[in-house]
C-alpha cells in the first residue's frame, strides 16, 4: 500500500517535470525556399536520396515543377499538350463521380446485380481473423521492401520502359529505342518526374560515360552504335540531355561533349568534302549530309554553300558599267543588267534540284545560297552601277535604281524552290530585295523628290523668260519709231482728239452703221494722222479654241511689216497685242510636261511600295509630296501668275481703241475665256491623274480628309475658282464696256425717234404708199443694235458653259443679267423716244425678256418684265395722259423694281413730254388726292 504510494507520488513528480520542460531545438535550420534553390543545382541521385530524410524533403523533390523545368529546358514540354491531358482528366474523373452518383441513387438496381448469397454457407461474425491479418502484414512488408531496393538502384525513379529486350540486351538489341527516346516523351501534369526519369535512365549513363572518356575511342556510344547515322543522332540527344544538366561541374561536362561533337563533326566534314570535289551527290554527299543533319543541321549547309561553284562561275562575271557605257548621258541600258539576272537565275533554279537530292531540308540550304548570293554576287553588281550612274547623272541613277529594282524583284520571284521549303516566294522576295536596296533607298527617295522639283521649277521658269522675251520683243518694235520727248504735245492733242470724239463721229473709224454722220467725219480733217489708228490697229479676230499643242510662238498677231510712227498707234497696238496672247500666258504645254514627268517620276517610286512595311510607306508619302510639289508649281507659279496677268490685261482695254466691233464676242474677253477653257482643262488633267495615279494605287486616301494629297488637290482647285472668278468680273467689266460703245456707236437717234412720215406720206402715190407701209412693216422687230448686243452677250455666256462648275456660272450669268439691266437703263435714259419709235423699244424689250429666260434665272426675270412693262409708256397716245399717269403711279406693275420717282424719270424721255407733261403731272396730283 505504501509502495504504490510512493510509485504514484513518484510517477506525478516525473509528469510535472516534463510539463515543465520545454522541448526547444537549438540546432540551426535553412527556410524551405533556400532548400528549394539549392536543390536545383544538386545532381538527380543526390535529389533522390535528399527525398529521402523527409517527408517534406520528398514533397521538395517530387515537385512537378522541378521536373517540368528540365523537361522544357530540353524541349520535350508542350503546355497545350499538358493542358488538354489535365482537362480531359478532370472530365473523366467528373464523368466518374456523376457515375457513381447514379449508382448510389438507384441501390435495387445494384443490389439485384449483387451475386446472391450462399444459404449453405455459415453467417461469419468473426471481426478480427489473426492468421489472415498476419499474412497480410507479410505479403506487404515484402512488397514495401522490395519496393525500397528498387528505388535506391533506380535513384527514385521508375523503370524506363523501353521494351523488354532492350532492358535485357542494352543498345545492341534495339537502338532505335534509345536514339528516339525523346519522341517517346509526354507532357502530363503530375507526370513530369516519371517522363524524366524515362529520358535520364536511356541517356544519363551514355552522358556519363562520354564525359569521363579521355579520348574519342573511350566512350561506349561509339561502340554500341556503330553507323554514323547512329552516332549523330545519339550525339544530339546527349547535347539535348546535357541541357537539363544543371549540376556541380556542368559546364566542364558541356565542354567535354562539345569537344567530342566537334572532332565526330570534323571527321563527317571531311567525308561530306570528299564527296564535294568529286560531286558525289547521291552517295557521300547525301549519306553524310543527313548524318550532319541529324547533328546539328548546319555544318553540311555552311560547307556546301561555302564551297560552292557558282561564286566563282565565269558566265557570271558581268560588269555592271555596261549599263552606262552605250547609253548617252541621262539614259541607262538595262539589258546587260537583264541578262545578268537571266543568266543568274537559270543557275540558281538548277541547284535547287541538286539541293533536293542531298539534304533532307533543301528548302532552308537553298535560302541560305540565296542569302550568299544577294550579298557576294547581286550588291557585287548593283552597288557599283548605282555609284557610277550617280556620279555621272541625277536622271540616269534614277531611272537605274527603278530599273534594276523591278528586274532584281522579278528575278527573286522567279525562283523555284525545292519542295517542301515551306517558305511563300513572294514574302521572301520582298525581304530579300529590300535588303539588297536598303543602302539606297534613302538616297534614292531624296533624288528624286529634287530632281522632279527641279525640273518643274526649270520649265516653268523657261516658259516665264520666253514669255518675258517675246513681250519686251513686242514692246520694243512698237516703239521704235517713238520720240517721246519731241512728239508728246503732238501724242495729247492726237489721243483728245481721236478718243474724245463725240459719239455719232467715232462710227465713222469703220462702222457699217455709220450712215447719217459719214458725210460729216468725211468732211473733218483728222488730226496728225489719226486714221492711221484704224489702220495700225492689229485686227482682233476670234482665235480658235486651243488645242494641246499651242507653240509657245504662235500668238496671233505676228509683228507687221511696218513698226507704227506715232505712240498712239503703237500703244493701241501694243494692247491690241497684248490681249490677243492673254491664252499664252500660261501654256498646256508646260502643263503636260509636268504632268507627264510627274507621272514617270511617280511611277519610279510607285515601285517600292510593293515592298510594304516602313519602306513601302515612305515611297507612298514621297509619292504623295510629288504631287503637292507639282500642284504648287503648276498652280502658284504658272496657272495663277497667268491668270493675274490677263486680268491685267482684260483691265487695260478700251473698245474706244479697236476698229472692228462685228465680231461674234469682244475678243479680250472671248481669249480669257478661252484661257478659262484651257485652266478647265489643267484641272481636268489634274484631276485624272489624281485619280489614275494616285487613289488608284492607293498612294493618296479618298476618305481622308487630312490626306496631304487631297488638300493639295482643293487648294489648287480653289485657286484655280478664285482666279477664273476675277477674271470673270474683269471680263463682265469689259463686256458691259462693249455694251456701252454698242449703244453709244451702233444706236441711231432715228431707231426710236423717227421722222414724222405722215405729210410725207400724203404727198405719194398709191403704189408709193403702199410700198413705204410694207417697208415700215418689216421694220417692227428690234432694233440692230438689240440684235448685236443680244448676241454678244449670248455668245459669251455660252462659251462658259461646261468649262465652270454650275455654281461660277450660274453667279456669272446673274451678274451679266443685272449689269445688262443697269446699261439699258442708262441707255434709255439718253435716248429721246417718240410714239412711233416705242414700237421699236417695245421690241427691243422683249428680246432681251427673251434671252434672259433662257438664263433660267427667275430673278433676272422679274427686271427685264419691270423693262418690258416700262417701255409701256413710251406708246401712250399723248391725249391719254391720265392712264400715262396711271402706269407711272402703278408700283405694282413694275414689282417693285422701278419706283414711282424713277418711272416719272424714264417717261420725261418720251419726244414729247414738254406738250404731255402738265396734262401727266395734273393728273398724277389729282391721283394723289383721291388717294388720300
Amino acid at each position: 500500500m505504501y509502495k504504490s504510494k510512493q510509485n504514484a507520488g513518484r510517477g506525478a513528480g516525473i509528469l510535472s517535470a516534463l510539463q515543465a520542460t520545454s522541448m526547444v531545438d537549438s540546432r540551426a535550420s535553412l527556410p524551405a525556399e533556400i532548400l528549394v534553390a539549392i536543390l536545383d543545382y544538386l545532381p538527380v541521385s543526390d535529389q533522390m536520396r535528399f527525398a529521402r530524410a523527409s517527408r517534406r524533403m520528398q514533397e521538395m523533390v517530387y515537385d512537378d515543377t522541378r521536373w517540368v523545368s528540365r523537361l522544357r529546358a530540353m524541349g520535350c514540354w508542350d503546355e497545350l499538350e499538358a493542358r488538354k491531358r489535365f482537362e480531359e482528366a478532370i472530365k473523366r474523373r467528373r464523368e466518374a463521380a456523376e457515375q457513381a452518383k447514379e449508382q448510389i441513387k438507384s441501390p435495387a438496381g445494384s443490389m439485384a446485380n449483387e451475386p446472391a448469397a450462399n444459404p449453405k454457407s455459415p453467417a461469419s461474425t468473426t471481426l478480427f481473423d489473426a492468421a489472415a491479418e498476419g499474412h497480410t502484414r507479410k505479403a506487404s512488408s515484402g512488397e514495401e521492401n522490395r519496393r525500397r531496393r528498387m528505388s535506391e538502384l533506380r535513384d527514385g525513379f521508375e523503370a524506363t520502359n523501353i521494351g523488354n529486350s532492350a532492358v535485357k540486351d542494352g543498345p545492341a538489341s534495339n537502338p532505335d529505342v534509345y536514339l528516339e527516346v525523346f519522341k517517346h516523351s509526354r507532357s502530363i501534369r503530375g507526370g513530369a518526374r516519371q517522363e524524366f526519369g524515362k529520358i535520364y535512365g536511356a541517356l544519363a549513363p551514355f552522358y556519363f560515360d562520354l564525359v569521363r572518356a579521355t579520348s574519342h575511342a573511350d566512350p561506349i556510344l561509339f561502340k554500341a552504335f556503330r553507323d554514323p547515322e547512329r552516332q549523330g543522332r545519339m550525339l544530339a540527344n546527349l547535347t539535348r540531355f546535357a541541357r537539363s544538366d544543371w549540376a556541380a561541374g556542368c559546364l566542364e561536362r558541356e565542354e567535354k561533349l562539345q569537344s567530342m561533337v566537334g572532332i565526330f563533326e570534323s571527321a563527317v566534314l571531311r567525308e561530306f568534302e570528299q564527296g564535294y570535289e568529286f560531286w558525289d551527290v547521291d552517295g557521300r554527299m547525301k549519306r553524310y549530309a543527313h548524318v550532319l543533319h541529324e547533328l546539328n543541321g548546319q555544318g553540311g549547309v555552311d560547307l556546301f554553300i561555302q564551297k560552292h561553284p557558282i561564286f566563282d562561275d565565269a558566265d557570271l562575271q558581268f560588269n555592271p558599267v555596261a549599263c552606262l557605257s552605250r547609253a548617252i548621258p541621262d539614259e541607262v541600258t538595262l539589258e546587260p543588267s537583264r541578262l545578268f539576272f537571266e543568266m543568274l537565275l537559270a543557275k540558281v533554279n538548277d541547284q535547287a534540284s541538286v539541293m533536293a537530292r542531298i539534304f533532307p531540308q533543301p528548302g532552308k540550304v537553298f535560302w541560305g545560297l540565296l542569302e550568299r548570293i544577294k550579298d557576294d554576287i547581286i550588291m557585287e553588281y548593283t552597288t557599283p552601277l548605282f555609284d557610277e550612274a550617280h556620279d555621272r547623272s541625277i536622271a540616269a541613277y534614277l531611272k537605274a535604281v527603278s530599273g534594276v529594282f523591278e528586274q532584281t524583284l522579278l528575278f527573286f520571284q522567279s525562283l523555284t524552290p525545292p519542295p517542301g521549303s515551306g517558305e511563300d516566294v513572294k514574302a521572301k522576295a520582298k525581304e530579300l530585295t529590300l535588303r539588297v536596296f536598303e543602302p539606297h533607298l534613302d538616297l534614292y527617295l531624296q533624288e528624286e523628290l529634287d530632281f522632279f522639283t527641279r525640273h518643274a521649277e526649270n520649265e516653268v521658269s523657261l516658259w516665264e523668260k520666253k514669255l518675258s522675251e517675246q513681250d519686251s520683243t513686242l514692246e520694243s518694235f512698237y516703239m521704235s519709231n517713238i520720240n517721246r520727248s519731241a512728239d508728246k504735245k503732238d501724242f495729247l492733242s492726237s489721243f483728245k482728239k481721236v478718243v474724245m470724239m463725240p459719239v455719232t463721229v467715232l462710227p465713222s473709224i469703220g462702222s457699217p452703221f455709220a450712215t447719217a454722220s459719214t458725210a460729216y467725219a468725211a468732211k473733218q480733217p483728222v488730226p496728225n494722222g489719226a486714221t492711221g489708228v484704224a489702220g495700225l490697229t492689229p485686227q482682233l479676230s476670234r482665235p480658235g479654241t486651243p488645242s494641246l499643242s499651242i507653240p509657245m510662238e504662235g500668238r496671233n498677231s505676228p509683228l507687221p511689216d511696218q513698226a507704227p510712227t506715232d505712240e498712239l498707234a503703237a500703244k493701241a497696238a501694243l494692247m491690241a497685242s497684248k490681249l490677243e496672247g492673254i491664252k499664252s500666258l500660261f501654256s498646256i504645254e508646260v502643263a503636260l510636261n509636268l504632268v507627264h514627268t510627274a507621272k514617270v517620276s511617280l511611277g519610279r517610286t510607285s515601285v517600292f511600295m510593293t515592298l510594304g512595311g516602313q519602306v513601302g510607306e515612305e515611297a507612298r508619302e514621297q509619292c504623295a509630296n510629288m504631287f503637292v510639289v507639282l500642284l504648287r508649281i503648276l498652280g502658284q507659279r504658272h496657272v495663277k501668275p497667268g491668270f493675274d496677268r490677263a486680268v491685267d490685261h482684260l483691265s487695260h482695254y478700251n473698245p474706244r481703241e479697236v476698229s472692228d466691233h462685228n465680231q461674234q464676242g469682244v475678243a479680250p474677253l472671248v481669249t480669257f475665256i478661252e484661257l478659262v477653257n484651257v485652266g478647265d482643262l489643267i484641272s481636268q488633267m489634274v484631276d485624272v491623274f489624281y485619280e489614275q495615279q494616285l487613289a488608284a494605287p492607293k498612294i493618296a486616301d479618298k476618305d481622308d480628309f487630312l490626306d496631304p494629297s487631297g488638300l493639295a488637290k482643293k487648294k489648287f482647285e480653289q485657286m484655280l475658282d478664285e482666279s477664273v472668278a476675277a477674271g470673270l468680273n474683269k471680263g463682265i467689266d469689259v463686256l458691259m464696256d462693249e455694251v456701252e460703245y454698242l449703244h453709244g456707236t451702233m444706236q441711231l437717234p432715228t431707231d426710236y425717234n423717227p421722222a414724222p412720215s405722215t405729210a410725207a406720206a400724203t404727198t405719194l402715190s398709191g403704189g408709193d404708199a403702199a410700198e413705204k407701209s410694207s417697208r415700215d412693216e418689216s421694220d417692227m422687230g428690234p432694233t440692230p443694235t438689240a440684235k448685236r448686243i443680244v448676241e454678244l452677250v449670248s455668245s459669251h455666256t455660252k462659251m462658259l458653259t461646261g468649262t465652270t462648275d454650275k455654281s461660277m456660272l450660274d453667279v456669272f450669268n446673274g451678274e451679266v443679267g443685272l449689269r445688262l439691266f443697269t446699261a439699258i437703263c442708262k441707255h434709255l435714259k439718253r435716248q429721246r423716244i417718240s410714239t412711233d419709235g416705242a414700237i421699236k423699244l417695245i421690241a427691243d424689250m422683249n428680246l432681251y425678256f427673251d434671252y434672259v429666260r433662257t438664263l433660267r434665272n427667275q430673278d433676272l426675270l422679274a427686271y427685264f418684265r419691270a423693262l418690258r412693262e416700262l417701255s409701256q409708256i413710251y406708246l401712250i397716245d399723248p391725249e391719254h395722259a391720265k392712264d400715262m399717269a396711271s402706269v407711272i403711279a402703278d408700283g405694282d406693275r413694275f414689282a417693285g423694281i422701278f419706283r414711282a420717282e424713277e418711272v416719272y424719270e424714264y417717261a420725261q424721255r418720251r419726244a414729247d413730254w414738254y406738250h404731255v407733261r402738265k396734262k401727266v403731272e395734273r393728273a398724277m396730283y389729282g391721283l394723289e388726292c383721291s388717294v388720300m
